[in-house]
């Protein structure tokens, strides 16, 4: 008989937690509906960080090949132009003479513009930039302390 009622009194008794409400229950589909999108935009990212990681090898790849074939261009072009030579001169002498006097002045032309170049970098509207982008940079709020050491003898460094 105890046993009876205390399997009626279970029955009765309503559950200890209420239904949620409404704005509850719209809260808890918001979240998994925020959780869901933002699940998907990860993983959408995910696969285009993939993508784009083999499209660098790629890139590579291709970079390496159009090198290799504007070298084997080059060589193709230079030889070429030594066979003309030989057939204009008459000798293979004055012909790659010629070739190595050629590719001197190439090499001339490239050194005397890199030097004009970094002529062009040491002007002073260019340096003034630089100064400013580096000095925007070092005043950049950091949360770490406002002296670094020197790396070299760990003092703080007071050029900053």
């Amino acid at each position: 008989m105890h046993g009876e009622g205390a399997s009626t009194h279970a029955a009765a008794a309503p559950d200890s937690a209420p239904p949620p409400s409404g704005l509850l229950a719209e809260l808890g589909q918001f979240g998994r509906a925020f959780r869901r999108l933002f699940g998907a935009q990860l993983g959408l990212l995910a696969a285009e960080l993939g993508l784009a990681r083999s499209a660098v090898s790629w890139m590579l790849l291709a970079a390496l090949a159009a090198t290799v074939a504007g070298v084997g261009l080059g060589l193709t072009l230079l030889a070429l132009v030594g066979v003309m030579l030989v057939a204009w001169w008459g000798s293979w002498f004055l012909a790659l003479l010629g070739l190595a006097v050629l590719q001197l002045l190439f090499l001339v032309a490239a050194i005397v513009l890199f030097r004009r170049c970094m002529h062009w970098m040491s002007l002073p509207a260019t340096r003034s930039e630089w100064g400013a982008m580096m000095r925007e940079t070092l005043h950049r709020p950091d949360p770490g302390p406002a002296v670094q050491p020197d790396p070299q003898d760990g003092k703080p460094d007071e050029r900053v």
